[in-house]
């Protein structure tokens, strides 16, 4: 069995909030969005890929859709549910993935098993981020290469995450019990200090609030890029070992 690091409290949330989502077949999220925007398909095939934090398995199925077979993949999530659901949609599209229910701060596998590994918007929702961060180091071959997603608070967004910790009213993420405060530069400590290379570092989205809306995109004020490359809330790290 696989050596849950996590609180069992928090386990039973994660699968409660799994088990009221479906697979976003369309895999259009703004932080896969980013992912694909630097993703070599072609270098991928013939690869050891990893995704840790699939969740319900959205961008492995659209990545095994690319690569047509030509690579191994292995998409692992904490949540049973979550795995469950993605090999069953992958299932139903004839996708070639193996499944597996795996926690990114104990992740089980050998050293230097993958050519690539992918984690999107998972470390910033366990109990220690940086031991997540050098899970996924150990696991990445020599040379290999590591696609990173975090949300990045270097913004009007962290902002408003520090009005409600003064409010006293606890900050959530879409109902997911565990909401670390991750900003890019401490992402990128964290990618550092576990012996990788950092490639490339990005974010994107610019978002305001406005009384009486949603927060709403301003991509009006993304620019000059110099700058605003660190400001987006949807970050992304490219690191090699």
């Amino acid at each position: 069995m696989p050596n849950f690091t996590a609180q069992p409290s928090s386990r039973g949330a994660y699968e409660q909030w799994h088990s009221q989502l479906s697979v976003d077949a369309e895999n259009d999220t703004p932080w896969h969005r980013i992912v694909r925007s630097y993703l070599p398909i072609e270098s991928l095939r013939g690869q050891q890929i990893l995704e840790i934090g699939c969740g319900r398995g959205d961008f492995s199925c659209w990545l095994a859709r690319q690569l047509n077979g030509s690579a191994h993949q292995l998409a692992a999530d904490f949540s049973v549910t979550a795995v469950s659901k993605g090999r069953e949609f992958a299932g139903t599209q004839g996708l070639a993935i193996d499944w597996q229910v795996m926690d990114i701060q104990n992740i089980g596998v050998a050293d230097n098993s993958f050519d690539v590994v992918f984690s999107c918007e998972t470390i910033e929702h366990v109990p220690d981020p940086g031991r997540a961060v050098r899970e996924v180091a150990r696991v990445l071959k020599p040379g290999g290469t590591l696609f990173l997603t975090t949300p990045n608070y270097l913004n009007a967004m962290g902002l408003y995450r520090g009005y409600m910790r003064a409010k006293g009213t606890p900050f959530t993420e879409t109902g997911q019990p565990i909401n670390n405060f991750v900003m890019l530069p401490r992402t990128l400590n964290w990618v550092r200090s576990a012996g990788l290379r950092v490639l490339r570092a990005d974010s994107r989205g610019i978002y305001l609030p406005i009384p009486g809306r949603p927060w709403t995109e301003a991509n009006w004020l993304d620019h000059p890029r110099w700058l605003t490359r660190w400001l987006g809330l949807h970050s992304f790290v490219m690191a090699t070992k």
